[in-house]
């Protein structure tokens, strides 16, 4: 007869946020970075060294109050069309032609507000619309026909040019007289409203993160430990009572003639953009399939996924986003030109997002990576001129940093497929 076994009791594993505690997260990070996976470290420690280099060498010019909204203000619509660029370089994808579409739908905006006396609204719809017709062009002939981006997004950069100077013609101008319009750069929030907002954004982060985090255990799947969680709460409320607490102090020359404070408006811009894009990129099944198209376009076509809608879709997404972009630096500029959205920046767009983390072989990256890249080209480019330097320089230095960024991606995939992440 044999003995009957005493019931075993089942070992139940503490959660990492309580058994690892500040030390197994930092340990677990580490692992990532080791294993390929860097995100956007790098821009963060690069912008970090930015910003205290230039400090040093300019502190009263740099970090002034009246400089820093300029560079929100200034880094504006690069950053909104590399948000829109994200989406197509997590396919694997380039669009060269994002900056002339965003002049272009920013020629329609003004043809329709100037020239035919519509409002603001109807303006800003045409100009959208304008990005959405020129985004469904480039991705029908990308995704139908399969012809390779570069060729298509790069026929689409000079053809614009052209379409643009049909529309204002050769050296003229569109001014915006709209108060409406100019007032997204050149006018900020109440102080109040800015300070509403900052809560919005800081309690609603920790909130939306500690709902989803609550649901993952519940479910029994990967989850943030609730101490990251905490030190990522504070960390971005920290950041966001700073800057907007320096944002409304009084930064005029002369505030007896006029007074400047608060948040820049177009830094509101910028944030609901994120906010809305990172949803759709993170939180839909739309967002899920650009990531798996992006990893790897036959895997997700053998799941069921539409290929050629997902890649059209996203080169609509960015020619739309780019038309937002145009419309800033119109407003910035109050008027628009043949030259809106040429020159300089659509490859700084590119690099804004590349430089953030995003990658540049397709699957990797986000919408936030946009905004880090950005705003570190703004602080390079500013920063330089605080110093008296010449554009030459700037743009070496620019390209040095893109290299790195594009070195770093590709140095990190291979990491990543050595250690069975990628």
């Amino acid at each position: 007869m044999s003995a009957t076994k005493p019931e075993e009791t089942p070992v139940v594993a503490p959660e990492p946020s309580q058994a690892e505690g500040l030390g197994g997260i930092v340990r677990a990070y580490l692992a990532k970075v080791r294993g390929g996976d860097v995100g956007a470290l790098p821009a963060v420690l690069g912008l970090v060294v930015l910003v205290i280099a230039f400090s040093v060498l300019r502190p009263n010019t740099f970090t002034s109050e009246l400089n820093v909204a300029n560079l929100i203000n200034q880094s504006a619509a690069i950053t909104v069309i590399a948000m829109g660029l994200v989406f197509v370089l997590l396919l694997g994808e380039i669009d060269l032609s994002a900056g002339v579409a965003g002049g272009t739908a920013a020629a329609v905006m003004g043809v329709v507000m100037t020239n035919h006396h519509q409002g603001w609204f109807i303006s800003v719809l045409a100009c959208v619309a304008a990005g959405a017709v020129i985004g469904t062009g480039i991705g029908l002939l990308v995704s139908r026909l399969g012809i390779p981006s570069f060729v298509v997004t790069l026929a689409a950069f000079l053809g614009l040019q052209g379409v643009t100077l049909e529309i204002i013609g050769a050296g003229g101008t569109i001014p915006f007289e709209n108060e409406t319009i100019r007032s997204i750069t050149d006018k900020n929030l109440p102080i109040w409203l800015g300070w509403t907002l900052a809560a919005v954004v800081v309690v609603g982060y920790a909130v939306v993160t500690y709902v989803r985090n609550a649901r993952r255990r519940r479910a029994g799947l990967t989850n943030e430990p609730r101490l990251l969680w905490a030190i990522k709460s504070g960390a971005l409320a920290v950041v966001v009572v700073l800057l907007v607490a320096y944002l409304s102090r009084e930064r005029s020359l002369n505030p007896n003639f006029k007074s400047l404070k608060g948040v820049p408006n177009s830094l509101v811009v910028i944030l609901v953009l994120l906010l809305v894009l990172s949803f759709v990129l993170g939180r839909t099944a739309w967002g899920r399939h650009v990531y798996a198209v992006g990893g790897n376009t036959e895997a997700a076509r053998r799941a069921g996924i539409n290929v050629l809608w997902i890649k059209l879709s996203c080169f609509i997404l960015c020619s739309s986003i780019a038309a937002i972009g145009g419309l800033l630096l119109a407003a910035r500029n109050h008027s628009v030109s043949n030259a809106t959205g040429g020159g300089e920046t659509l490859l700084y767009a590119v690099g804004a997002a590349v430089i953030g983390g995003t990658s540049l072989f397709g699957g990797k990256g986000k919408v936030a990576d946009a905004v880090i890249g950005g705003t570190v080209i703004a602080v390079i480019a500013n920063g330089m001129g605080l110093l008296n330097q010449e554009p030459g320089v700037v743009f070496i230095v620019t390209g040095l940093v893109l290299l790195v960024a594009a070195s770093v991606d590709a140095i990190s995939r291979r990491r990543a497929a050595a250690s069975g992440r990628g």
